[in-house]
């Protein structure tokens, strides 16, 4: 049987079966739940019910105090629903309320697509799965290559598994290494998350993102997580590729675009005839057209800068404003 919950103060909900802790219902939707351990030990899942019918499904390690008893606090994630429930819970509401965490995690898997590209399955402790916002980046630390600063590719929803995108690199210790001497089981630290380059998940206004190659990975992280929110505005994708190839995860977008009403993709490749100067003037150019012609949009830029600066400016030009313009420097 599933169950409505809603959560003040933020009024969001979200639906949970008898079969699932709240936490772990939560999270599926794409709710920035305050957690850590997930397995009753710490704490941080903390929640007081207001009304309506629960039960607990696992032992807790962490005690709750009888004056939490006696106003009703439970930790999400060892309770599931028994009815509908109405529920005072701590929300992420931007990168600042996002812990830094270090975890030591394994890679999980690689999956090679094409000749040119790896995604990297990173697999976090359960009883340490890494929080973060869609659109954020980590640093990873493997022995015996630099650390190198990575963007998610996968949604909150899930932070025991989290994907990166690896391009073919030779000029790239990093990226040599994963493509050459990498190996499934290998340890692997995950430090952070940083940035703000986060989804504006209370606005109901079109969205047109941008990702040039590789920038795909926190642009998918969006998008991921604003499915899992359901939320209703349409959203339109601009995939930059410098070449055929780097169009590299294109079935995901097709799939998107079969599976969801308001969802558009549209695929470009730089000229390579031009200067890239010119090559990036030209498909700025083709985005401004193909894109709403309404100023009340929200406008996301995964590119490297030269190519993001020219379509924010327009964007700007035509009205929309610069607070609603957010942009990562994918070089």
């Amino acid at each position: 049987m599933t169950h409505q919950i809603k959560i003040i103060p933020s009024n969001h909900s979200f639906e949970a079966d008898e079969s699932e802790s709240l936490l772990d219902a939560a999270l599926r939707a794409g709710l920035n739940i305050s957690y850590s351990c997930a397995t009753g030990g710490c704490g941080e899942c903390k929640a007081r019910v207001l009304s309506g019918d629960y039960t607990f499904i696992q032992s807790n390690d962490y005690k709750l105090t009888e004056a939490e008893k006696t106003q009703n606090v439970i930790p999400l994630c060892s309770v599931m629903a028994r009815s509908n429930l109405l529920i005072e819970a701590k929300e992420a509401r931007s990168a600042a309320d996002i812990p830094r965490q270090r975890i030591a995690a394994r890679i999980a898997k690689l999956e090679k697509i094409g000749s040119d590209y790896i995604v990297l399955h990173v697999r976090t402790p359960r009883s340490k799965t890494l929080r973060f916002l869609a659109g954020q980046y980590v640093t990873l630390s493997i022995d015996g290559v630099p650390p190198r600063d990575m963007a998610m590719a996968s949604c909150p929803c899930n932070g025991m598994i989290v994907q990166f995108h690896v391009q073919r690199n030779e000029r790239d210790v990093f990226a040599q290494h994963v493509f050459e001497k990498l190996t499934t089981g290998t340890n692997v630290t995950i430090d952070g998350p940083f940035g703000e380059f986060s989804l504006d998940e209370d606005s109901k206004r079109p969205v047109v993102m941008v990702a040039q190659d590789s920038g795909f990975a926190p642009v998918k992280s969006l998008i991921e997580h604003a499915i899992a929110l359901d939320l209703p505005q349409s959203m339109l994708l601009f995939w930059v590729a410098s070449t055929d190839k780097t169009h590299y995860l294109s079935n995901y977008c097709r799939a998107w675009e079969d599976a969801l009403d308001l969802f558009v993709f549209m695929p470009l490749v730089l000229n390579a005839a031009m200067s890239l100067a010119d090559a990036y003037t030209q498909v700025s150019q083709q985005i401004i057209a193909r894109s709403p012609v309404e100023s009340e949009i929200d406008l996301y830029l995964a590119t490297p800068s030269p190519l993001g600066g020219l379509i924010a400016e327009a964007f700007e030009a035509r009205g929309t404003p610069r607070s609603r313009i957010a942009i990562t420097n994918t070089c």
